[in-house]
């Protein structure tokens, strides 16, 4: 199976350089200076689940992509996916797949729209990894999950290929006949994490620390799951649950990456994470709605970077 990894930053750069190392038919579709430092340095990722370097690995330029894949695997940015959707579009030929790992549900929408439904599964990861200044990817944390599925539920060929090409690769490989409540539940969680640590920019032990931290946190949280719920995925008892306990962990670290580019002044997923979510929530939410602030705080974050650039 010939995989295309559209991106070799923390994401595409984890997934797709396990693959790689696993002996996966796998090219990195990337710019021009990303193909430069990779072709010099190779791809390192540096990882309690094992550190690994690897030589010069294959890599594609847009404008020198002219033949379709199996598999693409999509881990852009949610900012970034107009200009991925064209610069993938000479890599998809009748049979190709494609398996987005943005976060939220607003891509699936226009992947539809742009490629066909029939292209597109669902899908996720969990891991926390970051890329730094020489190119490295650092895998944070022990999680180093890929979740995937027909958006129907159904047992496919496809499916069964992409699981043998996904298994045994390095990190957890998850097929799932219930990816789009993976999605939504997940969804729930990340922009509960991302809102409450964006807002007041802080890690979660010290937002559940500050009088009504922890109440205003699970607010936004029954929020979220409120518009999941309007949607027809609300999340189950025991994922609700799990959400609660991490988000009102005491002395917990843990911010989401939203936060950690905001601070950097870099681009954020605020549309797609926290804006859709809002606007799924429609006619529910009134002016106390904590997802309304958060948004707010978000354009406002936005429209200052704007006049800086």
């Amino acid at each position: 199976m010939r995989i295309l990894v559209v991106g070799a930053g923390a994401i595409g750069g984890y997934f797709g350089g396990r693959l790689l190392q696993h002996g996966r038919d796998v090219t990195f579709l990337v710019r021009e200076g990303r193909a430069t430092t990779l072709a010099r340095d190779g791809l390192s990722i540096r990882s309690a689940m094992g550190d690994v370097t690897l030589p010069a690995p294959p890599t594609v330029l847009a404008s020198d992509l002219h033949t379709s894949y199996d598999l693409v695997l999509l881990s852009c940015k949610a900012y970034g996916l107009e200009q991925a959707m064209v610069d993938i579009a000479p890599a998809i030929g009748p049979q190709t797949t494609i398996l987005p790992l943005l976060n939220g549900m607003r891509h699936l929408d226009l992947l539809d729209a742009r490629f066909g439904a029939d292209h597109i599964l669902g899908g996720q990861c969990v891991i926390a990894a970051t890329l730094d200044s020489q190119g490295v990817v650092h895998h944070l944390n022990q999680s180093h999950s890929l979740t995937f599925g027909e958006r129907d539920s159904a047992s496919s060929q496809r499916m069964q290929k992409i699981t043998q090409n996904l298994a045994d690769a390095g990190f957890e490989s998850c097929p799932s006949g219930t990816i789009l409540q993976d999605m939504w539940s997940k969804w729930v969680f990340l922009a509960s994490l991302a809102g409450i640590t964006c807002l007041m920019r802080a890690p979660i032990g010290d937002i559940v620390a500050a009088p009504g931290g922890a109440a205003v946190t699970l607010r936004l949280l029954e929020e979220c799951r409120a518009v999941a719920e309007r949607s027809g995925h609300a999340p189950g008892e025991a994922t609700l649950q799990r959400a609660r306990s991490v988000l009102t962990e005491s002395g917990s670290s843990l911010t989401a990456s939203m936060l950690r580019d905001l601070q950097q002044g870099h681009a954020i997923e605020a549309d797609h994470v926290i804006g859709d979510m809002l606007a799924r929530a429609g006619e529910s939410h009134d002016g106390h709605s904590l997802l309304a602030v958060v948004y707010a705080h978000l354009k406002a974050y936005e429209a200052g970077r704007a006049r800086a650039t």
